[in-house]
């Protein structure tokens, strides 16, 4: 997690942390019990989820995390992030 992550991408990882702590809980899993079943440490997870910071994690983490929550990884992007179509559409 020594890399920063760019502004373009902040936004990103952190809807991401999001998307990975509300499914933990639907789950019903701690931090820790998330961490022990994706084979990470219980602080990376924290920093994961951590409200409003970006922290940058790599891929095969990602992966381990969404295996752990039994998840497909598309799905757990699809459900932290708003595609562009709809965040631009204004009432009528």
């Amino acid at each position: 997690m020594s890399k920063q992550v760019s502004f373009k991408n902040r936004d990103r990882f952190i809807q991401i942390g999001i998307a990975i702590a509300t499914l933990r809980k639907l789950r019903g899993f701690s931090q820790e019990k998330l961490a022990e079943k994706a084979g990470i440490s219980r602080s990376l997870v924290s920093a994961i989820e951590a409200p409003g910071i970006a922290n940058c994690f790599s891929m095969e983490v990602f992966f381990d995390i969404a295996d752990a929550l039994d998840v497909d990884p598309a799905d757990l992007i699809r459900a932290s992030v708003f595609p562009d179509a709809i965040i631009g559409k204004k009432d009528r």
